[in-house]
């Protein structure tokens, strides 16, 4: 079997997560941790017994691909950098913090015939409970995505659309499969940045979405309702409970086929960085994903004054 050698830049939170399925992966060599922080590094480096660089460059030099999980603020410099020295890229969402960036990493990627996936793991999810399958698009989506306040600050560098929104913009731009223009309205609540937010996006076929996001919810609430020609499918995450007046056949509990969401998707990395198969989450469609958010940050912007 190839092998591919993979090596991580950031060892924050979700560097841990990552970390450990490079770990467990047949299929990589964990070839190094790259943080600033380096003692954050060291010890995850030290937790999988993989060897910690100096700096991006000297981790470049022994790896074959990068799972970039640095904050959000730093993902278009460092996935550029990465691309320019001709390694595969997975990043975490987003992939760049304008639409411009974003398309013109994903230009590059495919200019150098790279493999370039985004962190937008929940595409997995919906494909496992058939909404792929589906032969007719939606004519109108609403997403709610709404948490508590991160304990540790978390992603507190940026707003709640590039956050959590993006995931569920990046979710509805798939499944219709059509232009959008957006809009959007947001609240400071705890941090320096929106903290919530509902987005409205009108597409060029006609199909609609509401997306609402919050990280200063008491409780979590994550919810999807999919409306096509036939019916409509409602998805409460949480409770794994569907209701589905369609004729198509939809997976409620899709956890035995699919336990780990992220284990999937960086394994799927791993697999397209070999030449075995298309990544599922590719820069030139997650692109899209960030337009949409940039249009909504700079709407909400204006309704608050900023």
């Amino acid at each position: 079997m190839a092998y591919l050698k993979t090596g991580l830049i950031g060892a924050g939170v979700f560097g841990g997560y990552h970390a450990g399925k490079i770990a467990a992966s047949g299929r990589t060599e964990f070839a190094g941790v790259f943080d600033p922080d380096t003692d954050r590094a060291k010890a995850l480096a030290d937790k999988h017994a993989a060897p910690v660089l100096e700096s991006e460059a000297a981790l470049h030099e022994v790896c074959d691909s990068v799972i970039v999980a640095c904050p959000a603020t730093y993902h278009e410099a460092v996935v550029q950098r990465a691309l320019e020295a001709g390694l595969h890229v997975l990043v975490e969402k987003p992939l760049a913090l304008s639409g411009d960036a974003a398309k013109r990493l994903a230009e590059l990627a495919d200019e150098k015939e790279l493999v370039l996936q985004v962190g937008h793991q929940e595409r997995l999810v919906l494909a496992a409970m058939g909404f792929f399958d589906i032969d007719e698009k939606p004519i109108s989506i609403e997403a709610v995505r709404e948490g508590p306040p991160a304990p540790d600050g978390r992603a507190g560098d940026v707003s709640v659309i590039w956050d959590l929104m993006i995931h569920d913009l990046d979710m509805a731009a798939k499944l219709v499969c059509a232009g959008a223009n957006a809009s959007g309205e947001g609240q400071v609540r705890h941090t320096d940045h929106i903290d919530e937010a509902v987005a409205d996006l009108d597409f060029l076929n006609g199909a609609t979405a509401v997306i609402k996001a919050s990280r200063a919810a008491s409780e979590r609430h994550r919810a999807m309702s999919i409306t096509y020609p036939s019916g409509t499918i409602s998805i409460d995450f949480l409770t794994r409970k569907v209701v589905n007046t369609t004729p198509h056949a939809i997976r409620a509990d899709v956890s035995a086929d699919l336990p780990d969401p992220l284990g999937a998707a960086d394994e799927a990395f791993f697999i397209a960085c070999l030449g075995m198969r298309e990544t599922p989450i590719p820069g030139r469609e997650a692109a899209e994903a960030v337009r949409l958010a940039e249009l909504v940050e700079q709407t909400a912007l204006q309704t608050i004054g900023a």
